[in-house]
């Protein structure tokens, strides 16, 4: 059912009434406390290059098939070439097909921010060298930021820390191996022993029960080879009070979906393994949402797992778990991806029906044109009986018209010195022994010819980080926008408007909007709002005149306000393996995956990933390829984290 309402504005706005499904099932267990968090940070130790380097799992081309790059190709045949490269990833992986089209924006200006608080996060250095060097080379970092009244927790691949709210460091840094029990990512013994492949972190801050919840999705291992076993599940950590230094109670949840143990579904070609998991939370109800792949390959569609707040707080022996598969909520034939779930400032939750968490979805992943303009809107309703009856709780959907939206273009970067890059290109370097060329301390023969500095990937337009607060959800995504220096990455936001009704759900689109700069990127949005309709929007702005950048825009009730801000200029070009076809058999550099945006006590905290450092080629060899301990071998991310007023 559908209604079309005129604004004063003589736009249309689409109101969609969508019942729920007669036939959805919901599938019902109890989850048992499986042990504690370790906090004991190892030193954080090493340098140069180490064999292996990267996962075994993901060896041999996770993006297999991919053409050398500087091959004369066109820009729509490299991404074409990346989107496919992105549909055969393991984690975060897409089911994009084709590039979108730009809409044509009046772009935003560029300042200098105002952040009242900005400190340099975990870097690429860290998390390569932490645990004493047992870890991989891991990019994108995949932000995991949550802000209590104290404390700052940050979490990225593969390691956790934990900061005061003015930046100081109160804890080590922590790889996640360790902090949920596992042996480490590869213990760097001969032969090398290897543990679970854990990936995907992100956090909250509850402010009704003052507790941290952090997650993670780890897939099993093989201990002798490092290969996949087929074996998958989430770990969700609970802090057990507002101070993460406290300990912390581990959950576990299977997401096989084999039907073994019986009270799991069998889902088709499972086993399956829950990628890209996040957050939410209303009242009554923590909320994991993932894309469910199964290891043979294939999407079965967003999967919705509804826990009991109350029991996860009390650290109970035992704990409710709901879940809900959107494979049997289909829009245009095809399930939800990415059901990013909505959180909340205190108190300002859905409490009609028993208690509503809202998701949103965008739908362009699925589009040949890789275009959409629907923003699909999932909600749960009656969460209240999470505690005693979960099979009482019911999923409904619906969906709202809104502007053109689309999967957006890598992005290129700004020249600058880029070591691993250069390195692979140089034929000249004198190694001895009448071997010449520095591409051999890192491949086999043939010498690569890469692109350098590297393309950047700006996401597919899944959903990003989403607000529920005022009676709104909020939400955001990237797509592409035509500006005078042509078709680049660009942010869409929403302001959606639900109606929760007995066994159904409307939604009114209330505000739309999008903005890019000039010439440049803004990718990878993470967004909080306050209640009056204020609030920002997180990012990296990355382009041919700016360095990968820390940067946010604020909006109000009446739209986008002032210029984007530079939180933290980027000081070179990302310059990591995922992007060079001789190390990952890719032309475009792994980013994001998301960022990450809190509100606490009146104030925005945000996080992002950008390029803190800079050296050049004599530097990088000169210093065991760290560069002061600035990077490693084989990437030079950092993440900066800020504070600022509404």
């Amino acid at each position: 059912m559908r209604f079309t309402l005129a604004t004063q504005a003589g736009c249309a706005v689409v109101f969609a009434l969508t019942l729920a499904t007669a036939n959805a099932a919901v599938s019902v267990r109890t989850i048992p406390r499986g042990g504690s968090a370790t906090l004991q940070a190892a030193p954080v130790v090493g340098g140069g290059l180490q064999s292996p380097e990267t996962s075994p799992a993901l060896a041999g081309g996770e993006e297999e098939g991919v053409a050398v790059a500087g091959s004369g190709k066109s820009d729509e045949a490299r991404e074409r070439q990346a989107l496919r490269a992105a549909a055969k990833r393991i984690v975060n992986r897409s089911i994009a097909t084709a590039g979108g089209l730009g809409v044509g924006i009046a772009p935003v200006g560029v300042q200098a921010g105002d952040a009242q608080k900005s400190w340099d996060g975990l870097r690429f250095f860290d998390q390569r060298f932490a645990n004493g060097g047992n870890q991989f080379s891991v990019e994108p970092p995949d932000q995991g930021l949550c802000v209590s009244e104290q404390f700052v927790v940050e979490s990225v691949n593969d390691v956790i820390r934990f900061y005061d709210k003015n930046g100081n460091a109160v804890s080590g840094v922590v790889d996640l191996n360790t902090f949920y029990g596992y042996p480490a990512a590869v213990q760097r013994t001969n032969p090398p022993v290897f543990g679970p492949f854990v990936t995907d972190p992100t956090c909250y801050y509850d402010p009704d029960v003052h507790k941290f919840f952090h997650v993670v999705l780890t897939l099993d291992v093989d201990p002798k080879t490092g290969n996949f076993t087929g074996g998958s599940h989430l770990d969700l950590a609970v802090s057990n009070d507002a101070n993460p230094l406290n300990g912390w109670t581990i959950y576990k949840i299977p997401t096989e979906n084999t039907g073994v143990p019986a009270d799991t579904p069998n889902h088709p070609n499972c086993p399956c393994y829950g990628d890209y998991p996040h957050i939410g939370a209303d009242k009554y109800g923590i909320y994991l949402t993932t894309n469910e792949f199964a290891f043979a390959g294939g999407f079965n569609g967003a999967q919705i797992y509804a826990f009991s707040k109350a029991q996860l707080a009390a650290n109970a022996a035992n704990v409710n778990v709901a879940l809900f598969d959107t494979s049997e909520f289909r829009f245009q034939g095809n399930p939800a991806f990415t059901a990013w779930p909505a959180v909340s400032p205190s108190q300002d939750y859905e409490t009609r029906f028993g208690g509503v968490e809202y998701m949103l979805s965008s739908v362009a992943v699925f589009s040949p044109s890789g275009n959409g303009n629907r923003i699909r809107v999932f909600a749960l309703m009656n969460t209240s009986a999470i505690d005693t009856d979960p099979s009482q709780i019911s999923l409904v959907d619906t969906e709202v018209h809104v502007s053109l939206y689309g999967v957006p273009p890598p992005t290129a970067q700004k020249p600058g010195p880029a070591p691993l890059g250069e390195c692979l290109n140089d034929r000249s370097l004198n190694l001895g022994g009448g071997l010449f060329g520095c591409w051999r301390l890192f491949v086999d023969p043939p010498a690569p010819t890469e692109i350098v500095p590297q393309l950047v990937d700006t996401n597919d337009s899944r959903m990003q980080q989403v607000f529920f607060t005022g009676g709104r959800l909020y939400g955001a995504l990237d797509t592409p926008v035509n500006t005078t220096g042509g078709r680049q990455a660009g942010i869409a936001y929403y302001v959606i408007r639900p109606y929760p009704q007995a066994g159904s759900l409307a939604a009114v689109l209330e505000n739309e909007g999008k903005f890019g700069v000039i010439g440049n990127s803004v990718t990878y949005p993470a967004l909080a709002a306050l209640p009056d309709g204020r609030g920002i929007i997180s990012f990296t702005l990355i382009g041919p005149d700016y360095y990968p950048s820390a940067a946010y825009i604020r909006f109000d009730a009446s739209g986008i306000n002032g210029n984007v801000r530079v939180a933290r200029a980027g000081l070179g070009p990302e310059d990591g393996f995922t992007g060079y076809v001789s190390e990952a058999d890719s032309i475009v550099a792994r980013w994001g995956d998301y960022g990450a945006a809190a509100l606490s006590q009146g104030t925005f905290w945000i996080a992002s990933e950008y390029i803190g450092q800079t050296c050049t080629l004599a530097e990088y060899l000169a210093t065991n390829f760290r560069c002061g301990n600035t990077r490693g071998a084989l990437g030079n991310w950092y993440t900066r984290i800020s504070a600022v007023a509404p």
